[in-house]
């Protein structure tokens, strides 16, 4: 039975009616908010009703950043089939494939404008955009929005200029610091924090199940046997730079560690210590060790020798980089890559996954997630020519080495194309991750576990989104991907402790609950209820649902009573030990 919101700004029967969606917007109507919702529970939902909200009792228009053009066209794609008086509002996308010239004609044209943040910016500063009647800016993947990132120069130019200023920022992850997310939650200068778990009664019910499975394979002995006389080499170089105070962080080689030590040898070089260069260059050499080591353990034989040949076709490679190239080691390990066929356990496991799914339904979608384009390269070699399978790259649009981007059009193609069932594996690096609606997406493959957990909560968020799905983790035993997972864990776990902490120190004015639901219906199979009836009346079904049942063991029950003794209670009025 589905419920319907009814709104003069929506079409009939187009958004679906979840109580959890309207208290936001209703929250959202009194002041610049922070929303923060699970993926696929219908954050962009809460934008199109607090758009139409906006443009129907302040006028002006309305302005939604993304931090991709294809995020932005897709928006448009959703948008456009939701708004009822669409030939005023006029929806349009603009990015940078947008001349300016053309642009300085096109803001004025429409009531509802999705664009990326670097356009906007840019327009701002040329004085051919002026955001003085935006009535409402939505900013999308709000966990963009610190340092020098676009999307907070927006935030700030709309702030100085609009008139009636509104910010709705959403995210599904904002991070795990207290630091970054009192960061983001100022540089978008919000007055509250709306943030709903999985767990919340009123949302639990809207989301897909989705399972996660972890698989731990064993890095074969041959690829253990390749990279032993780099981690010696390496533990070699980094011994030296330990006895003369370069390195100091304890523990194994990370890269943390070798990123602090060359911090400390380039301040020695300011420093006029000369021994700074020495050691700038050895801790060079570490870390192209420390990267090459983990691509044999982690990524495989393929994506290795991508990553050597990359190297080797920089065309402003540093001195270091050449050496590097040329020493014995390095070029024995070359001409064993390249004669050496794929043998890494992970390879072997996405063919046999996604042939597994393929061959279960044919009309499945997967994704397959990896952190670098030289694993994606060897990923998609991998995976071609196997039965019903067809595979295509979705990576980011900068040229990096010999290996071409893909242009925001060719990556609006390849969308369209996987969701179209022209291809039906999609592998994707990080550009991948954010906000892509793709329903029939069933499997998510991580070929290894990343340790942000705002990048796992986005890839995580894949699948799952209208239906059951499938998340399957990859892990190299005895490797980073085993700290990268832990990692990822604990800083999901803390994240909404700490946005409820955040939340509480925020000073944004009293909200009136419901009372920005006046325009908002219900259509019903037995008539239409106010928005505040009907979230109310959920309200009273939730609150319900918990009371039904004590779940508390018996046993804790009869111990709920203090352990104790009274004599170690503080008397009242107490404030210290001297009191006592």
């Amino acid at each position: 039975m589905s419920l319907f919101v009814v709104h003069p700004g929506l079409a009939p029967e187009t958004v679906q009616a979840r109580a959890y969606q309207l208290q936001a917007v209703d929250e959202a109507m009194s002041g610049s908010m922070l929303l923060v919702l699970p993926t696929a529970a219908g954050k962009t939902a809460v934008a199109w009703m607090t758009i139409v909200e906006r443009l129907e009792k302040e006028g002006g228009w309305a302005l939604v950043i993304s931090p991709t053009v294809a995020l932005s066209n897709q928006h448009l794609e959703n948008t456009s089939s939701v708004i009822s008086n669409i030939e005023k509002i006029n929806p349009i996308c603009l990015s940078g494939h947008n001349p300016s010239s053309k642009r300085k004609t096109l803001w004025g044209t429409s009531k509802l404008i999705f664009a990326t943040p670097q356009v906007v910016r840019n327009d701002c500063v040329s004085g051919i955009l002026t955001l003085r009647d935006c009535s409402l800016l939505v900013v999308d993947e709000a966990h963009h929005c610190t340092g020098g990132h676009a999307m907070a120069d927006v935030v700030d130019s709309y702030s100085s200029q609009s008139e009636k200023p509104l910010i709705l920022a959403t995210t599904a992850s904002p991070g795990s610091r207290k630091i970054q997310i009192e960061e983001v939650c100022r540089r978008l200068r919000v007055e509250r924090i709306h943030l709903r778990t999985q767990d919340d009664p009123l949302l639990s019910d809207y989301l897909a199940e989705l399972d996660i499975d972890e698989i731990s394979v064993e890095v074969p002995v041959q690829i253990r046997d390749l990279a032993e006389p780099l981690r010696i080499w390496q533990e070699g170089v980094v011994a030296r730079e330990r006895m003369i105070g370069s390195y100091v962080m304890p523990g194994p080689i990370s890269q943390a560690g070798l990123s602090n030590a060359m911090e400390r040898a380039q301040s020695a070089i300011r420093d006029g210590n000369p021994s700074g260069y020495g050691s700038s260059s050895q801790i060079a050499i570490a870390m192209r060790l420390h990267h090459l080591i983990n691509h044999l353990l982690c990524q495989g034989v393929a994506a290795s020798c991508h990553f050597l040949k990359r190297m080797e076709s920089e065309d402003s490679k540093s001195r270091s980089s050449t050496i590097f190239l040329q020493d014995l080691r390095i070029k024995k390990l070359f001409k064993q890559l390249v004669e050496m066929g794929e043998i890494h356990s992970k390879v072997g496991a996405v063919r046999r996954l996604v042939r597994e799914r393929i061959r279960r339904d044919a009309d499945s979608r997967v994704i397959v997630f990896a952190n670098f384009r030289d694993t994606v390269d060897a990923l998609e070699d991998a995976l071609s020519g196997l039965d019903g399978i067809r595979a295509a790259q979705f990576i980011g649009q900068s040229s990096r080495s010999g290996s071409g981007g893909l242009t925001a059009k060719e990556q609006v193609s390849r969308l369209a194309d996987f969701r179209d069932g022209r291809s039906n594996v999609l592998v994707a690096t990080s550009v991948g991750e954010e906000g892509l609606d793709i329903p029939s997406a069933d499997l998510v493959v991580f070929y290894e576990p990343v340790s942000s957990e705002i990048r796992t909560i986005q890839r995580r968020g894949r699948t799952g989104r209208k239906r059951a799905g499938e998340v399957v983790v990859l892990i190299a035993e005895g490797t980073r991907d085993e700290g990268a997972k832990e990692s990822a864990r604990r800083k999901e776990e803390f994240m909404h402790k700490i946005l409820r902490r955040v939340s509480r120190e925020l000073n944004g004015p009293r909200h009136g609950d419901l009372k920005n639901m006046g325009s908002f219906q219900v259509k019903t199979p037995e008539g239409v209820l106010s928005a505040y009836e009907y979230i109310i009346g959920e309200r009273e079904r939730a609150r319900g649902e918990l009371a039904k049942e004590d779940l508390t063991p018996k046993e804790a029950r009869e111990k709920s009573g203090s352990s104790i003794p009274i004599s170690n209670f503080r008397p009242s009025g107490q404030t210290g030990l001297e009191e006592f």
